[in-house]
């Protein structure tokens, strides 16, 4: 193998099609420190990915496109949303660039990940890109994940509200962990936002 960096591209994926409806209305446009959560998650996308974002909406879709900042990303509307979490990261993986060697896959209601805590995931990708690379918080191992190219037929495959944990179980022996802590926050129920402020 040669000394020659290899340049690797990375799509970001930012799943917000969920109907929120433990949290009582869109939870993706509830406001935390002064933005909304989308706002929050693609702010930290693009620093570390610039325009290579995807957001798939689904539930309140008008309403989330409307709130969208102007240019940041790419919109992809799942109109299966109502099936789960899978159907997001199906429509999102079949909509990605063909030069794609990986996806970053990420969540509008964890409002702690920050750009940093990103950055680490893809110095860790790109050092062993074959690898899946994942967070681990709380005893879990979960999103933000990144998924290499390899992966995406498995990820098209999920059904249901299965996200793609049972994927990344499966290639345990693909798999890097990464300690972030601040993933272990996401946001179901009104609550959990107030408990944050």
């Amino acid at each position: 193998m040669s000394g020659t960096p290899v340049s690797l591209s990375l799509h970001t994926v930012v799943l917000a099609a969920g109907a929120s409806t433990r949290f009582g209305s869109p939870k993706q446009l509830a406001r935390f420190q002064g933005r909304t959560l989308l706002q929050r998650v693609l702010a930290s996308a693009n620093e570390v990915t610039a325009s290579a974002i995807t957001v798939v909406v689904g539930a309140h879709a008008a309403d989330i496109v409307a709130a969208l900042p102007p240019g940041r990303a790419g919109v992809l509307v799942n109109r299966e949303w109502r099936e789960g979490i899978a159907s997001s990261l199906r429509a999102a993986v079949r909509a990605l660039p063909g030069a794609c060697d990986g996806v970053l896959v990420l969540l509008a209601d964890q409002p702690l990940v920050a750009a940093p805590a990103l950055n680490r995931l893809i110095s860790a990708w790109r050092r062993r890109p074959r690898r899946i690379v994942a967070s681990q918080y709380e005893g879990v191992t979960g999103v933000p994940a990144i998924f290499p190219r390899w992966c995406f037929s498995e990820l098209c495959a999920l059904r249901g509200d299965q996200g793609a944990r049972a994927l990344m179980m499966r290639h345990a022996d693909h798999l890097t962990r990464l300690a972030l802590p601040e993933a272990a926050v996401d946001i179901d129920q009104p609550e959990d936002l107030l408990s944050l402020a």
